[in-house]
């Protein structure tokens, strides 16, 4: 014959306040700590470059080639994003005729054997009121950084700092070949001077595709 149950204790109201006090203890011991926030790039503080043209047209329709292992959008900010948000924030148009064109030619990082491979280059073409181009330049820069880690958070820590880092010598190499080869299509910043007004950019159709 099968012993009978002992009978299940009895809960008291001093055990039933002492569980109501610990569950939400509990609660709080599971949460994990705040994400971390990746602030998106601002080069507001950099010297605004003034080019003598009418307008400024933007392309960034560059698209990831080859069999490389491209990672670049798993960065909290793409590279791409980062150099459009340069030419619309550094290049001001203050002439009356003219167009400049910035086009993004790489914005690419690599994993490869442990480490990630970052490049980056852009191109800024001047062209006359009749069309002619007047002035050409290329600007590039590549950065590797060592893998901290394959979870997703090293991963997006990682590819910003890296995309942090080449946009940091991304806009010293970019001003300085502008400097270097439009002088004569830049004009002087006075120190004194208001601010410029915001870039006037418009999207730009790129080449082989239908308008």
């Amino acid at each position: 014959m099968t012993p009978p149950h002992p009978p299940a204790p009895r809960l008291t109201r001093r055990h039933a306040l002492l569980l109501s006090l610990l569950v939400p203890l509990a609660a709080c011991g599971v949460e994990g700590p705040a994400p971390p926030v990746y602030p998106p790039p601002n080069y507001d503080y950099l010297t605004r470059l003034r080019l003598k043209v009418a307008k400024i047209g933007i392309d960034d329709s560059w698209v990831p080639r080859g069999e490389a292992r491209h990672v670049e959008y798993l960065a909290p900010t793409t590279p791409r994003a980062a150099l459009r948000t340069m030419a619309e924030q550094r290049l001001v148009p203050v002439g009356s005729t003219g167009e400049a064109r910035f086009s993004i030619e790489d914005a690419s990082i690599i994993r490869a054997r442990g480490q990630y491979l970052g490049t980056l280059a852009v191109r800024l073409e001047v062209t006359d009121a009749a069309g002619d181009e007047v002035a050409q330049l290329t600007a590039r820069v590549a950065h590797t950084r060592e893998m901290s880690g394959d979870d997703p958070e090293a991963v997006r820590a990682d590819l910003y700092a890296l995309v942090k880092d080449m946009m940091r010598d991304m806009n010293v190499e970019f001003e300085y070949q502008i400097r270097r080869v439009m002088a004569d299509r830049l004009e002087a910043t006075d120190p004194t001077a208001p601010p410029p007004p915001p870039v006037q950019s418009e999207e730009l159709t790129p080449p082989g595709a239908t308008p």
